[in-house]
């Protein structure tokens, strides 16, 4: 039993230290062809805007490292350190029944979680991003989501762990099957009223002024049989001048929400660009594919912490005094992780291969490269994106392709469109 939780221990390292390595080798590929304009970056960079993105991407890197760091440090003290077991039994001592003790412990974790992050948070949004141009948040404005964060993760959490330790207590030998039917409702259900109830407890929407481009948005989406009710901008501006846009909704009637600043910063063409890759998306059923194989694993996963928590196995290799139920899932998530970690490169290759189908749909339904390069190199630029990742970081955690490889196969493809 010793040597299995050993065995653990230094597994944990093992991974910790290869995503270490893979941040370290990126950053040095950086650092060595940072000064490298990409094909089709041409018009848009220059040296003084390489070294910024340069120097982002380092110093983003640098705090991502130490942030690592200290999550790496407290994990191990907490589970292998004795501090779940001081905890565990703490709250066992209590005497609650299940639900409580376990949404208790749960919480805490949630809290404490948060509270180690808070000076990480504080530094990026007020010292990096604001050297780099990018913040325009206030101080009020922090806590104020802060609080809100806090407020709606508690509810949605609590809400979340009573039903899976109720039924736990309820259906001892299914409750994996019946945890993740409800998971998975429950994520449908979030799906459906976030556009309506939680994003706009943080930004203000309303309809675009441009009826113009609203009255296009719509006739391109259609060509795609996707009925688009309203087309809104929000007030992203407030915290950040990040762009992006989304898509919100189910089925065929979509919300498509565009940040303030990409409607500031980029073309009618380049935004019709954007949303023609979204639309791919949909199109290609990349989202419903996703949804089933990540609802595949779950289902999975459930399982196994059906079995794995049927017994004291965990709570003795873990060296637990009282076999908690809610100390035990804790033990399977952290296990799971690790198991995981092999599968990210393939996740990441299927997200990549999706980004590409999705340009190339958006090529076919614009009939033009030129606005959607324009715009991801806007994007890149805008956003200092890493635009010369290593290879092998790139294959770990992108879940696009590199900036630089999109925008010179598009032009590719568009290319290879034109002589044939």
């Amino acid at each position: 039993m010793e040597q299995l939780l050993i065995a653990i221990l230094f597994l944990y390292l093992a991974v910790e230290t290869m995503e270490q390595f893979l941040a370290i080798i990126n950053l040095k590929h950086l650092k060595k062809h940072g000064a490298e304009v990409p094909s089709g970056f041409e018009k848009h960079l220059d040296s003084s805007t390489l070294t910024k993105i340069r120097n982002y991407t380092v110093e983003h890197g640098r705090v991502d490292r130490i942030a690592a760091f200290v999550s790496m440090a407290v994990t191990i003290l907490f589970l292998f350190g004795g501090l779940m077991n001081w905890l565990n039994t703490v709250i066992a001592a209590q005497g609650w029944p299940l639900i409580p003790a376990g949404v208790i412990f749960f919480m805490l974790l949630f809290y404490g979680n948060t509270l180690i992050n808070i000076p990480f948070s504080l530094y990026n949004t007020f010292s990096l991003e604001k050297r780099f141009g990018f913040t325009n948040q206030t101080f009020s404005l922090w806590m104020q989501d802060l609080a809100k964060s806090l407020v709606l993760n508690t509810l949605l959490l609590g809400f979340l762990l009573s039903v899976l330790l109720w039924l736990i207590s309820t259906l001892p030998d299914l409750w994996w099957l019946a945890g993740w039917g409800f998971v998975l409702l429950f994520s449908i259900f979030l799906l459906y009223i976030s556009p309506y109830v939680i994003e706009p407890l943080f930004n203000k929407f309303q309809p675009i002024k441009d009826t113009a481009l609203e009255g296009r948005i719509k006739e391109t989406m259609a060509k795609t049989g996707m009925n688009i009710n309203r087309v809104y901008s929000m007030d992203a501006s407030k915290r950040s001048s990040h762009s992006n846009a989304y898509f919100t909704g189910i089925g065929h009637v979509k919300r498509i929400v565009l940040f303030d600043t990409l409607l500031t910063n980029h073309t009618d063409d380049e935004i019709i660009a954007i949303l023609a890759h979204e639309a791919g998306h949909w199109k290609k059923k990349h989202i419903l594919k996703m949804l089933v194989f990540s609802q595949l694993i779950g289902l999975i996963g459930f399982y196994l912490a059906y079995r794995l928590t049927g017994g004291d196995f965990l709570a003795e290799l873990f060296r637990l005094e009282i076999p908690t139920m809610h100390a035990k899932l804790l033990l399977v998530v952290f296990i799971g992780t690790l198991a995981m970690f092999p599968l990210k490169p393939l996740m990441t290759y299927i997200s990549r291969r999706h980004e590409r189908e999705a340009d190339d749909f958006a090529l076919d339904l614009t009939g033009n490269a030129e606005p959607m390069a324009e715009a991801l190199i806007k994007l890149g630029k805008d956003n200092l994106a890493n635009l010369h990742p290593h290879p092998l970081y790139a294959a770990v955690y992108y879940s696009h392709p590199p900036m630089a490889q999109r925008v010179k196969q598009i032009l590719s493809a568009a290319q290879d469109k034109a002589e044939k």
